[in-house]
């Protein structure tokens, strides 16, 4: 499941665009300005980020600039009153990947957003190859030649999301919020349970592993 952050000061607005990408399947986090969002970046992994520009402490200008001047190439979608050339196209020059002006299409908001995420190399016919294992979001299954597993679904996520970012190590508070989500009352225990069932369930696969990383979490490794 993709993770957005919708970074927005306005609350109804804030409210909409999250109600809009949950029922995408889009996992949502929200901030109300650049700061506490990238407090929130400190925590959770974030695919791609909806932001406003005017807002209080640290405008979308000023963290588009922060982020990238720390070398993140996360996708951004700008969504603004602001409709001036010059607004665009400092936008563009901060480093947004693409801009929107309000009042907001919420179906072309969720047309570009899936072009970002497709362009940023990110699985968008949600379907992930590693070498011969296909696995496919739709159906939650795994494939390998003639051998095809149909996952329960927070371990196909689990697995789709560790395999989406090879080498990338993910905290187990990271996992819980994006898969089980932050309302779960289930204790970070429950990633280990879930790993270890993944690796019994492939353990003869050698396309990838997934590996513990000590005092911090896991990560998947490819060998293809």
């Amino acid at each position: 499941m993709f993770h957005i952050l919708v970074v927005e000061d306005d609350t109804n607005a804030r409210k909409l665009m999250k109600a809009v990408l949950e029922r995408a399947e889009y996992s949502v986090s929200t901030a109300v300005n650049g700061e506490d969002a990238l407090a929130l970046m400190d925590t959770q992994h974030v695919d791609l980020i909806v932001l406003d520009i005017m807002m209080p402490s640290m405008d979308g200008y000023a963290f588009t600039s922060e982020l990238r001047a720390a070398g993140s190439d996360i996708p951004i979608l700008m969504v603004t009153a602001k409709q001036l050339p010059a607004d665009k196209k400092k936008g563009f020059l901060v480093g947004t990947d693409d801009y929107m002006t309000k009042p907001v299409d919420t179906e072309e908001m969720l047309l570009r957003i899936k072009a970002l995420l497709r362009r940023s190399n990110i699985v968008s016919e949600r379907r992930l190859s590693v070498g011969t294992v296909v696995l496919d979001y739709d159906s939650l299954s795994v494939t390998r030649g003639e051998d095809k597993q149909t996952l329960p679904q927070k371990e196909f996520y689990l697995l789709y999301k560790l395999l989406s970012y090879p080498d990338k190590i993910f905290t187990r508070i990271q996992l819980m919020d994006e898969i089980w989500g932050m309302e779960s009352e289930s204790g970070d225990t429950t990633i280990n349970v879930h790993i270890n069932r993944l690796r019994r369930r492939f353990e003869s696969y050698s396309e990838f592993e997934l590996i513990s990383v000590r005092g911090l979490g896991y990560k998947a490794v490819k060998h293809v």
